[in-house]
C-alpha cells in the first residue's frame, strides 16, 4: 500500500493518531562487553500522538495485533543491559528521556512520548535521565521473556549462541507485515 515519490517511500497504513515517518536507524558493533547485532536499531519518531493511559492501552493492543505481545509498562534500566534471547520494542507513552543504546560506545538518543524503538536481540540499552513521568511499554515479538544480561565477561560466548538463534519477527511491532524490521532487517 505504499508508493514511490522522488525516491521515497511512503507507507500508507489505516490506523488511527498514527504518523508514519521514516525511521532512522542505527548499527552498533559489538564493544567486547556489548555483542550488539547485525541487524540495526530502529527508531519511529513521533508517529503517535495518544498520551498516558491511552496512549499506553494503544501501544498494548497495536503490539498485540502484530504479535509482540508479553508487554509491561515502565522504564528503562539506568545500567547497560541487553537481552540475548529475544528482540524487544518499547514505545513511549508519557515523558521523555535520554537512552544510551549499543554499550560505552554506542549513542545517545533523545526519546519522548509517541516515539517506539524496536530493539535487536544483543543492543545494549541504559537510561541515562528521563522526566519524572517517563515510561514505555515493552513487549516481545511471540510473547517471550526476556533474559537480563549485563555485559558482563562471564555472559559470553553463551549470549552470543543464544543471539544467533533469535528469529527473525514476521511482524514489526509498529507496520505490522510491512516496511519497518521487514525490509530492514534482512539476513
Amino acid at each position: 500500500m505504499g508508493s514511490l515519490l522522488a525516491g521515497t517511500f511512503i507507507l500508507k497504513l489505516n490506523l488511527p493518531a498514527m504518523n508514519i515517518n521514516q525511521p532512522i536507524t542505527y548499527f552498533f558493533e559489538d564493544d567486547g562487553m556489548i555483542p550488539n547485532s547485525r541487524y540495526p536499531l530502529i527508531v519511529y519518531k513521533n508517529v503517535f500522538s495518544l498520551r498516558g493511559n491511552e496512549g499506553a492501552d494503544w501501544l498494548e493492543k497495536h503490539f498485540s495485533e502484530n504479535n509482540w505481545t508479553n508487554s509491561w509498562r515502565w522504564g528503562v534500566y539506568p545500567f547497560h543491559h541487553y537481552h540475548s534471547n529475544t528482540h524487544e520494542v518499547l514505545g513511549c507513552f508519557s515523558g521523555s528521556a535520554l537512552l544510551h543504546m549499543g554499550g560505552e560506545k554506542g549513542k545517545k538518543i533523545e526519546v519522548s512520548a509517541g516515539d517506539i524503538i524496536v530493539i535487536p536481540a544483543g543492543v545494549g540499552h541504559k537510561c541515562l535521565s528521563n522526566s519524572n513521568d517517563f515510561t514505555v511499554v515493552g513487549a516481545y515479538p511471540n510473547g517471550l521473556s526476556p533474559d537480563l544480561m549485563r555485559g558482563e565477561k562471564a555472559d559470553r560466548p553463551k549470549a552470543d549462541k543464544n543471539i544467533e538463534k533469535v528469529s527473525q519477527p514476521e511482524t514489526d511491532p509498529f507496520t505490522g507485515t510491512k516496511e519497518g524490521l521487514i525490509r530492514l532487517w534482512k539476513k
